[in-house]
Order: C-alpha cells, then sequence, then structure tokens
C-alpha cells in the first residue's frame, strides 16, 4: 500500500481548448464533462486512500467513438484510463496525472445471448448482475460473481481479472472469458479471440484478462455462459473462534469436496450484517462459514452430510441449511452486501486482497489481529476462504491523516506477511497503484522485465493508463528479456 504511484506532470498543463473541442466533436457536449465541480466525482474509485482528478471526463456510446478519442489522446499526446463503475478497490481506474478518462458507462448493452453455443456478448459497461439476471429461467447463468457484483462491470472484471464466491468451483473471470474486442493503445479497434475461443496457439485473450486496463480500452466481450446446476445445498456453519472456522475449511477441501462456494465472516462483520438484514446471525459466534455445495441432487446430499460431518468434528457449534430458495438467496444477498453494511461500522474503510495457501490461514488470521492491535485499526474480515483469499477491511476515518498513515503501514504488513506465507499481494483487486512497491518482492527483476517489455509492445506510448502496476515507469530493464524490440507490435 505504501507503493502509491509517483505522479507525473499533470496533463492538465498540455490540454488545450482544441483538444478538448475534437474531444466535443466526438461525444458531443453534452456526454463531456471538464468543470472541476463536476471532475471530482472522478478523483477516485473504491480506494480512497488515492486521489488525483482527471482534466475531462468523456462518455463514448460505441466503440467507433472510443477510437476517436484514444486516436486525439495520442495526436496531443493525452494520457488516458478507461473506468467503469469504480468498484476497483487498488485505484486501477485512477487518473494518474490526471489526462483523460474514458467513461464506459454508456456502453452497457447485452449485445447477443446464444444458448446453442453457451456464450453472450456484451459491452465493457454491463452490469455483472444485469447479465444474471438477463439469464435467469434459461437454465444458464454466467459464473463469476464478485462481491460487488451489483454494481461493478464486466469489463472492470476483465480488467482485474475478478474473482467471487463460486469462483472456488468454476474458476475467476479468465476461465470465463472467450475473447475481448478493445481499442489498442494507438488508436487500432482490435479483437482477441471470439465466440469459438482463441483461435491460435496464443492465449492473448488470457494475456489482456487482467492486465488493469494497461493494454487498451475493452469494448466488447465474448463470456462463456455455465449450464445450472440441478441442485444445491447450502449450509450456515457456526462456529465459537476463527480458529475452527478455518480448520474446518482445511478439513472440507482435504476430504476431496470442492464447494462452489466457501466463505468465512468474522464476529466484526456478522454484527454490521444482522442489523442491516435481521437474518438470524449468532452474535455472539467467533465466525461462519457460508458453504454451498452443487450438482446432482444425490451427490450434494453426500456431500453435504460429510460438510455437516468435519464442521462439528472441528468444534463447530451447528451447522443449519438454507430450508427454501428464498433463505438461501437472503443468505447469499447479505454476503454480497457485506461491504455496504460496513457502513454502519465506520466513515471510511480499506479492503485488503492477499491470498495464502489454505492451511496458512490460522496463521494470517492470528497475525492480522496482531496488526489490528499494535496499530490501533479495527479489523473485520470476509473472505473466500476456500482458495485462501483474504479480504481484511480496516476501518478508519480519512478526514484523520494520521489514522491513514496508520492504514497504509497496517495493509502492508499483511501483505508483506502473505507473501512470506507463500502466498500473493491480490487474488481479484489487481495492483493499481496501491502495491506496486511490493512487486519486488512478489517477483524478480527478469520476471518484472518480461512484464514490463510485453506492456510495451500493447502500450508503447506509456499514454494508456500510466503509472500502474509497475514499479519503474521506464521499465525494469533497458532491454528486451523476450526478444521483441520497444514499438514492435503482435500481429494478430
Amino acid at each position: 500500500m505504501s507503493g502509491s504511484a509517483t505522479f507525473p506532470a499533470p496533463a492538465s498543463s498540455i490540454i488545450t481548448p482544441q483538444f478538448l473541442q475534437r474531444l466535443r466533436d466526438i461525444v458531443g457536449a453534452d456526454r463531456l464533462l471538464d468543470a472541476p465541480d463536476e471532475l471530482v466525482v472522478y478523483e477516485c474509485d473504491g480506494y480512497v486512500v488515492e486521489k488525483n482528478t482527471p482534466d475531462v471526463v468523456v462518455f463514448p456510446i460505441n466503440s467507433e467513438e472510443v477510437v476517436r478519442i484514444v486516436l486525439e489522446c495520442n495526436r496531443f499526446q493525452i494520457p488516458f484510463v478507461a473506468r467503469g463503475a469504480g468498484t476497483s478497490l487498488a485505484g486501477g481506474c485512477l487518473p494518474v496525472g490526471g489526462g483523460v478518462m474514458i467513461a464506459l458507462t454508456k456502453m452497457n448493452r447485452i449485445l447477443e445471448i446464444n444458448l446453442r453455443d453457451r456464450y453472450a456478448i456484451v459491452e465493457p459497461g454491463c452490469v455483472n448482475l444485469r447479465l444474471t439476471r438477463s439469464l435467469a429461467g434459461s437454465g444458464f447463468h454466467y459464473a463469476p460473481d464478485p462481491s460487488s457484483q451489483g454494481a461493478c462491470t464486466i469489463g472492470g472484471n476483465v480488467a482485474t481479472n475478478s474473482g467471487g464466491p463460486h469462483t472456488l468451483k468454476y474458476g475467476v473471470t479468465v476461465n470465463h472469458i472467450l475473447g475481448v474486442e478493445y481499442v489498442s493503445a494507438d488508436g487500432q479497434l482490435i479483437q482477441l479471440g471470439g465466440p469459438c475461443g482463441r483461435g491460435n496457439e496464443f492465449d492473448l485473450t488470457g494475456l489482456f484478462v487482467g492486465s488493469e486496463g494497461t493494454f487498451g480500452v475493452v469494448t466488447k466481450v465474448w463470456v462463456r455462459i455455465t449450464r445450472d446446476p440441478a441442485a444445491y445445498r447450502t449450509m450456515l456453519g457456526i462456529f465459537n473462534t476463527v480458529e475452527d472456522a478455518t480448520q474446518a475449511i482445511s478439513r472440507i477441501i482435504g476430504a476431496g469436496i470442492i464447494p462452489a462456494a466457501l466463505e468465512m465472516l468474522d464476529q466484526g462483520i456478522i454484527g454490521a450484517l444482522e442489523e442491516a438484514f435481521s437474518f438470524g446471525f449468532p452474535l455472539d459466534a467467533g465466525a461462519v462459514l457460508i458453504i454451498e455445495v452443487d450438482g446432482l441432487d444425490c451427490v450434494v446430499e453426500e456431500e453435504a452430510t460429510l460438510i455437516i460431518d468435519l464442521c462439528m468434528q472441528m468444534g463447530a457449534r451447528e451447522v443449519k441449511r438454507s430450508q427454501t430458495e428464498e433463505e438461501r438467496l437472503l443468505l447469499w444477498k447479505c454476503r454480497k452486501q457485506a461491504f455496504g453494511a460496513i457502513g454502519r461500522l465506520s466513515p471510511s474503510c480499506c479492503t485488503q486482497d492477499g491470498v495464502v495457501p489454505r492451511t496458512r490461514l490460522p496463521e494470517i488470521l492470528r497475525f492480522i489481529r496482531e496488526v489490528e492491535q499494535r496499530h490501533n485499526i479495527r479489523i473485520v474480515n470476509v473472505f473466500h476462504a476456500g482458495d485462501g483469499n483474504i479480504h481484511p477491511i480496516l476501518l478508519f476515518d480519512e478526514r484523520n491523516k494520521d489514522q491513514i498513515q496508520r492504514v497504509i503501514e497496517a495493509s502492508d504488513e499483511i501483505l508483506n506477511r502473505c507473501i512470506d506465507l507463500g502466498g500473493s499481494v491480490t487474488g481479484e483487486h489487481g495492483i493499481g497503484v496501491e502495491k506496486i512497491s511490493l512487486m519486488k518482492r512478489l517477483f524478480t527483476e527478469t520476471d518484472l522485465a518480461v512484464m514490463e517489455d510485453i506492456r510495451r509492445i500493447f502500450n508503447p506510448s506509456g499514454l494508456c493508463s500510466p503509472g500502474k502496476m509497475l514499479p519503474t515507469a521506464g521499465g525494469c530493464g533497458s532491454e528486451s528479456s523476450i526478444g521483441i524490440s520497444p514499438g514492435r507490435r503482435p500481429a494478430f
């Protein structure tokens, strides 16, 4: 978290009336913002520690307008960054150095749903939950379901390779993206993959997903849709301690069961959720597990019975089953809206995104409690326990500079500990501007040089979303480590 971006010189010094007029000619005056009181809305995303306003925000409605905007940015050498719903939690759509923000919220259509071939085509501003609802009753669904599903966009999911509760079994975003259409950093409209997948021996779509908007601006996405399971069993395991809950997680996975979802909530977040939704969570529980298995009815019944036995063996006070579909959906509503309930606990929060091996969950959670005490910062936890993706939520008041500094230091300690335990500093939120300094701990100089060389192929000018992911703007090595000269473009 201390690796926040070193901002380049403000782009406002090179924004000219002529450039602004070119943008108005493309999108019209009603889809362009440049007044300070309007721009302040876009000064940050869900990572509120770093803020910087763009010089202008434009709202294209199709790929042709995005192409023209990017060409003008290249002509005037103005940096640009794409933004969807702004739910990024690592500063992924922060306008480092100002420049042009390309807001994709008006490009939000579902262009096609093809059940026979099991894919859909959506624009980047399509909200994840909207696609889910559009598929309701069809026998199919779109599997990636981030906790911000009701607000986040599929373009943003592509940028950060988002996860979600049900990706334990079904895989993260990259496992469900068949292709993307994007506007390259120099203004070309390019398609990678499509309804039939990648189309050649190079998985360039997989390379693009998770590049955090530094390769180009997505304008269309082909997503794989998945057949609905025949049956569900959804359970709520109630534990006296976090340690007992984490031990139960290891036992479940160790038994060879891969639940559709396996989520943990600690006592801090349980209270906020119960106040918000009155679900019936036990306020004296140290932690609860939300466990769901799906598949054929006879199989999931057997798995659910075994899971209940394992939880009880590990000290569960009780394991409740959802008795109706309405009760199941309410339980998942509570989980998906957990971050919204944080507003009842604190005016500001910073959600971290580390990963550790599942067997190290007890250790990292003990460490988080030590950090909480050492820095006098309240931390609550709700996370994807099944795959070791932790989300400690640090509560603070962003108006208090001392609290901000303590949150930064506490976050750094937690993420560094994740590395020490054999994990990573991100499972789905990305690096953004928040975690740049940690990249040198996570990767070797050679690794980073390769990453920089690849990014230079896609983004030779550096104008597309500068100051993100990698620790140096000029690259980690002066010579190409993958045999491709700077500035060369791949043949797609």
